[in-house]
């Protein structure tokens, strides 16, 4: 079984806050996981070619026609907060 301080790791680096009960959940599920994976590693697939789906339908395209956009002054009137014809958001990054 995956040891708690390797799931506590793995939720850190995935900025995951976990509880108690979710550590012991996770920990054997991690588990079964890295055992089914083991057991997949046993197969032998030397012979296997690997399996490419071919697609030859085309994706239906449409008419790129340039439309009339949004003014400024209509893009900002749902804004919860502007500022000199700019949306103001949170800082997202620290300086």
């Amino acid at each position: 079984m995956i040891d708690r301080e390797t799931v506590l790791k793995v939720a850190q680096l995935s900025k995951l806050k976990l509880k108690e009960d979710e550590v012991e959940l996770f920990s054997r599920q991690l588990s079964e996981i890295l055992s089914f994976i083991e057991k997949l590693e046993e197969l032998d697939t030397e012979s296997i070619l690997p399996f490419y789906e071919l697609i030859k339908q085309e994706t239906p395209m449409r008419d790129d026609e340039p439309e009339e956009g949004l003014t400024n002054e209509e893009a900002l009137s749902n804004a919860p907060q502007s500022e000199k014809g700019f949306f103001v958001v949170p800082r997202v990054v620290s300086t």
